[in-house]
């Protein structure tokens, strides 16, 4: 079976795990670990946004969806994940998970050496994708899956794993 055929086969279950749940921990929960088990990815979860209120600087201000949100004291808090120990708490902008909150599209980094700033939870960790979780405008999560091989994500898992971040 095909990487693509994985997927299209995943992302039925995906809905089915999502329809009429409403905690949104429950759903990361059962998504990382169905994508775990599927995959066998080294490392598979959620960061989910916390962040704080208040004054926002006029980049901030100026960026799409951000509903208020002052970024610049927000962080990315660990979530449900499935894989060995990981950092609780990302900023805004740093390494692949801050990065793609930050600019609001999926990163897919072939050899997370390469990427400036990564930030190495797991030195075992050697390529990554990171997809945001969207609520409306916001960003209200990002999904981080880590491989131990290079090369390991394509724009091929950046269309699934974009398909099942719309169904949290």
């Amino acid at each position: 079976m095909t990487k693509e055929e994985k997927y299209a086969a995943l992302l039925p279950q995906v809905k089915a795990l999502c329809e009429g749940e409403s905690d949104m921990i429950a759903k990361m929960a059962n998504v990382s670990a169905l994508l775990h088990q599927e995959f066998g990815f080294w490392w598979t979860g959620f960061y989910r946004v916390n962040v704080e209120r208040g004054m926002m600087n006029d980049e901030q201000a100026a960026a799409p969806g951000n509903s208020s949100f002052n970024t610049q004291h927000s962080s990315l808090i660990l979530g449900p994940f499935q894989g060995p120990l990981a950092c609780v708490h990302i900023g805004y902008g740093k390494g692949v998970c801050g990065t793609a909150w930050k600019e609001r599209r999926t990163v897919v980094v072939p050899d997370v050496e390469e990427f400036p700033g990564h930030i190495a939870c797991s030195s075992e960790s050697r390529s990554e994708i990171v997809v945001p979780v969207f609520h409306g405008d916001d960003i209200i999560a990002v999904l981080d899956i880590d491989s131990r091989e290079l090369g390991t994500f394509d724009a091929v898992d950046a269309h699934w794993l974009e398909q099942v971040a719309r169904e949290l």
